[in-house]
């Protein structure tokens, strides 16, 4: 099948390496415009075009989608299919109608559930115990189409957004090879997702990544997994933002105000909450490397009493 792969983070590279394993022609990659990262603020490819260039694929970069130019020059590759794994743009009406057998859409929840652009923090933050990936025909209402296949991931207690996405960008790779494989057979069907079951997943703000104290230890620490490693759980301390990459729960009673330090030990420090404690165990201050909580409350010299938030 001639298709065109739209795709920007690591989460899309399987899926574009099972399509070219599995014999299919690429006629181009699609993914987002070079960008500033790190220190020297250099221009840095995704991961998706650096995974195109490994393959050899052409390779299209456009700022937007619905410039005339750039879906001519999509219409000109006589594509099949067009495939869409992350790809950070909502494809123009124009687009949809592109391909022969339509545009599909490989989406990180089990749709309707966690419709949006950020489904794998948000199931993590709100405590889910399952999640799994969509294949859906797409339409012009932002994931509410047809879904083709599913495959349901359950989440474990030690999982992070960087963990669980990897599981699930390998499980959506599978599950788009049987959707194509399918379409060339003629046998793809979709199925109504219901609308009252439809839940959101909105883009993260800063917002949401403010830790609060006040709420119980658990929901903190899933605030924590659903922000890790990327954009990362905050709170203050001493003037600073501190960045909490890795925290448990412990059940006793706060026994302080939330955010309250309330014990140090070898194991990191241990901060109240609004129902139970949360221990840091691993940390990153502003300017500053990971590091184990330990290290840090030695470092600050922390004692009981200091304030977190």
């Amino acid at each position: 099948m001639r298709v065109i792969f739209m795709g920007t983070p690591a989460f899309a590279v399987p899926s574009l390496e099972r399509v070219l394993k599995d014999g299919h022609q690429v006629a181009a990659v699609v993914t987002r415009p070079d960008r500033p990262a790190g220190r020297g603020q250099a221009l840095a490819a995704s991961p998706v075009k650096r995974a195109a260039m490994r393959a050899g694929v052409p390779i299209l970069q456009p700022a937007t989608l619905k410039d005339p130019e750039t879906q001519a020059a999509l219409a000109a590759l006589l594509p099949d299919a067009i495939l869409v794994v992350a790809f950070g743009q909502i494809l123009p009406p124009a687009l949809l109608g592109l391909a022969r057998h339509g545009c599909f859409n490989v989406h990180a929840s089990l749709l309707p559930r966690y419709r949006g652009a950020a489904p794998i923090a948000w199931a993590l933050i709100r405590g889910e115990q399952e999640t799994g990936v969509s294949v859906i025909r797409m339409t012009e209402l932002v994931d509410a189409g047809p879904i083709l296949l599913q495959r349901a991931e359950r989440i474990r207690e030690e999982d992070t957004a960087g963990t669980l996405g990897e599981r699930l960008s390998c499980l959506g790779a599978a599950a788009l090879a049987e959707v194509l494989l399918a379409l060339e057979r003629g046998e793809a069907r979709g199925i109504p997702q219901d609308e009252a079951l439809a839940t959101s997943a909105p883009k993260l703000t800063a917002a949401d990544q403010r830790l609060n104290w006040t709420e119980a230890a658990a929901a903190l620490r899933n605030r924590v997994r659903g922000l890790t490693p990327e954009p990362g759980a905050l709170t203050a301390h001493g003037g600073e933002t501190l960045r909490v990459l890795e925290a448990v729960v412990e059940e006793k009673d706060a026994g302080a105000p939330p955010g309250t330090l309330v014990a140090v030990d070898r194991r990191g420090p241990v901060v109240a909450t609004g129902r139970g404690r949360l221990r840091l165990l691993r940390v990153q201050p502003e300017g500053k490397r990971p590091m184990d909580g330990a290290a840090f409350a030695r470092g600050r010299r922390l004692t009981p009493g200091a304030r977190f938030g």
